[in-house]
């Protein structure tokens, strides 16, 4: 019988939470004596070590052994810290489906216990957005690289979940999976045009939420119309149709930036169109002006369909938050977690690896006492055990 743990108060916490949330979560090596490490051991190192810094299975190991001492507060480990195959081999034969599924569940319990998450919301926006992991792709054996779609709420800068994207397929058919993990009543989900599709219109209602999809040529139909009602030049007409309006300015760096939106909810022009877009209530359309110095001037117009009954006031700001997925989520994987350079590709290792980066990261934006950036909280992280205990269980440093 294996001894006791000796856990210490703070990591007690750690332990329980990641014993909690991913009980669910078979073990992948066959069922033998010769198991030289415990499942939940590989999980919490390596979780912990893509927190301080670690962005492949070598330099998890790296970090593990450097900080040996402080896990075995907590860990068991009866035979030292894992090798990188180890990691590797685990990480590759977990059921992605089933840790995504985990995931989630941990970041709802999450978001629960966030101060004021219970508050309302004006538009509280969920922005569904893909990304592909450049670097996990196998040509010697014809493995393309791994597409992750993720849900992100620009309120609580929180990444709600991640799907794959099938082989030889596309966003399309991964959104309705994604949605059907989430709790998105009262939110306003917005995905761009690849991601504007009657079953993902549909699946998004029937979540108790509402949509705001972006309108490209993919949809042909759908664009003439809504360009046919918003080009009319019969002036009074379009007053009456698109009289909601809003308009939004900011600037810096020598540019100018201007937003002007539209809102329509005429009948005349809705209702040819419900019959085949579910729920469908308004069509918004924004218009962005950019002038940087005296002489360059772009201007781009932007349609959308809307299942909210909203305000032109609303839905400006709400399609601006959008782009937080790319900033807040995109970009900080790809700078502070090097995600693109990873070069895990491992049976389902790249996509439970970037799992892993995606609780990290929600961890680290839950975590307020330093002020740094994601990076600079990395590193503390993994210098700092009393820091890394904060950002793993929100106590104070």
């Amino acid at each position: 019988m294996p001894p006791p743990r000796i856990v210490a108060p703070v990591s007690h916490a750690l332990l329980e939470s990641v014993t909690d949330h991913f009980a669910e979560l078979d073990d992948p090596r066959r069922e033998t004596a010769n198991r030289r490490h415990e499942f939940i051991d590989i999980l919490t190192i390596a979780l912990c070590a893509v927190i301080g810094g670690a962005n492949h299975w070598t330099t998890v190991v790296t970090f593990a052994q450097a900080k040996e001492a402080w896990f075995r507060r907590f860990l068991r480990l009866p035979n030292g810290i894992p090798s990188h195959d180890t990691f590797s081999d685990v990480f590759a034969g977990i059921e992605p489906e089933r840790f995504e599924a985990c995931f989630v569940a941990w970041v709802e319990a999450l978001l629960a216990s966030l101060p004021g998450a219970a508050a309302p919301s004006d538009v509280p926006v969920v922005a569904v957005d893909g990304k592909t992991l450049r670097r996990s792709h196998d040509r010697a054996n014809g493995v393309k690289a791994a597409h992750i779609v993720s849900a992100y709420a620009s309120a609580t800068s929180m990444v709600l979940g991640q799907v794959r994207t099938e082989e030889k397929s596309n966003e399309i058919t991964a959104i309705p999976i994604l949605l059907d993990m989430l709790a998105l009543e009262g939110a306003l989900v917005t995905i761009d045009a690849m991601g504007c599709q009657r079953d993902i219109a549909e699946k998004i209602v029937e979540r108790g939420a509402d949509y705001l999809l972006t309108v490209k040529e993919n949809q042909p139909a759908l664009c003439n119309a809504i360009g046919e009602a918003f080009c009319d030049s019969d002036k009074e007409r379009f007053c009456r149709r698109f009289g909601e309006a809003a308009e939004q300015s900011n600037g810096g760096h020598g540019r100018l930036e201007r937003r002007r939106c539209w809102v329509c909810t005429d009948p005349e022009v809705i209702e040819p169109l419900s019959g085949t877009w579910r729920g469908l209530e308004s069509i918004v359309i924004i218009e962005s002006e950019r002038t940087l110095g005296a002489d360059e001037r772009t201007v781009d117009v932007h349609w959308y369909i809307s299942s909210r009954v909203g305000t032109a006031e609303e839905f400006l700001p709400a399609r601006r938050r959008h782009w937080s997925v790319e900033n807040g989520l995109h970009w900080v994987l790809d700078v502070a977690f090097r995600e693109d350079e990873c070069r895990v590709r491992k049976g389902d290792g790249a996509e439970n690896l970037s799992v892993l980066r995606r609780i990290a990261l929600n961890l680290l934006k839950r975590e307020k006492t330093h002020k740094g950036g994601i990076e600079a909280k990395r590193c503390r992280a993994g210098w700092d055990e009393r820091y890394m205990e904060t950002v793993l269980t929100g106590l104070s440093a």
